[in-house]
């Protein structure tokens, strides 16, 4: 019994190895932000939402070194691959051992001539990966890591255990909702069952909480506090964060909201251009007419990725949390800035410098190896 909630108790919060330990680091910023927002501004301005849009705008001005020293190192790339196609072009049909190594001896030593590491860019998008996901899922269970959003349902959810049947009470009550972004655990106890109550009582839409109601009549009062509480919090504009575009768009055509099923629509049209546009800026390595075919293929394979991406994200979007999207475009824009900025530095940096200050690190590397 005591094992199981004390896994239980994680199920709000990421427990992955590395990941988690991130969501814990960003999940204290994020508190932070909220609670310096909830003294400065009213509680029904939407504070969830301006907490996202804040965090996404400090989070990637942080990352902002590794995006320069990731794009850095493609500029490099783009000088190194010329000699390095021709390289693979001198040993194309040659399969011996001796050729191979000759080839990756020669490989190795272009890349030191120019101070520069085949891993470079990948290096810095690993690095990236692990704070992305994290992001991510702070985003998706707001409450695991802010602890004044989550003191909004401690009156209900306390209410909710002390009903007889509760457990099975509010596994119907999931099922009927529809939930597929969260799971609820009606076999926990203690703290693992509060957090899993809070973690299906955060993702239900306007008509789940009068469903709520229905089912624990004697809580209505308390019910109805909570649900204003978090709509004060929660919603940005008319838009609740927590819940689907697509639940949203369901609920204003059944209720003829249409400016709702407007604004549920643009979530995802919104978040979809963003990433188009930011693809668009990206910079990208001419590789016509170098008559490598293996270099044209990538190029292409590259290019229908940054197409297809895009479109993922406009179809997934559509099934996420709107706050996980208002993420998602939020960090596009800041992306979008940051890449103009970006692209008119490098304009004005000479490639041939760069070049020169790393001979000599490329000269003790060469040393080192002997």
């Amino acid at each position: 019994m005591e094992e199981k909630e004390m896994v239980g108790s994680l199920l709000s919060a990421a427990n992955w190895p590395i990941v988690g330990q991130i969501c814990w680091v960003l999940g204290k910023v994020m508190n932070f932000i909220y609670t310096m927002l909830d003294g400065a501004l009213p509680s029904d301005t939407g504070l969830v939402g301006i907490s996202i849009i804040l965090y996404t705008i400090l989070v990637y001005t942080l990352m902002l070194p590794m995006t320069i020293n990731q794009q850095r190192s493609s500029k490099m790339q783009a000088v190194v691959q010329p000699e390095v196609m021709a390289i693979q072009k001198k040993y194309k049909n040659k399969k011996d051992t001796a050729s191979m190594q000759a080839q990756q001896e020669e490989t190795q030593m272009v890349y030191d001539k120019y101070g520069v590491s085949p891993m470079g860019s990948c290096l810095q998008m690993l690095i990236q990966m692990p704070i992305l996901f994290a992001l991510y899922r702070v985003f998706w269970n707001v409450p695991a890591y802010i602890t004044s959003v989550k003191d909004i349902f401690t009156d209900v959810v306390n209410g909710i255990m002390a009903t007889d049947g509760y457990a099975q009470t509010m596994e119907a009550l999931y099922k009927s909702a529809g939930l597929k972004n969260v799971a609820f655990h009606a076999d926990a106890t203690g703290t693992a069952m509060s957090n899993s109550i809070i973690d299906v009582l955060y993702k239900l839409s306007e008509s789940g909480w009068s469903a709520l109601a229905d089912s624990f009549p004697n809580l209505s009062d308390s019910i109805a506090t909570t649900a204003a509480n978090l709509k004060d919090i929660n919603y940005m504009f008319i838009l609740n964060i927590s819940d689907t575009p697509w639940n949203l768009m369901k609920t204003a055509w059944a209720d003829k909201y249409w400016v709702l099923l407007i604004a549920a629509l643009l979530v995802p049209i919104v978040s979809y251009l963003g990433q188009v546009v930011n693809m668009k800026l990206m910079p990208t390595q001419d590789t016509s007419g170098s008559g490598n075919a293996q270099a044209d293929q990538m190029a292409q394979q590259m290019k229908t990725m940054n197409m297809m991406m895009p479109l993922m994200t406009l179809f997934i979007a559509f099934t996420c949390p709107v706050g996980l999207v208002l993420y998602w475009t939020m960090g596009s824009v800041v992306r979008i800035v940051q890449q103009i900025l970006l692209n008119k530095h490098f304009e004005k940096i000479n490639l041939d410098d760069i070049i020169e200050k790393n001979k000599e690190k490329a000269a003790k590397k060469k040393e080192q190896r002997g």
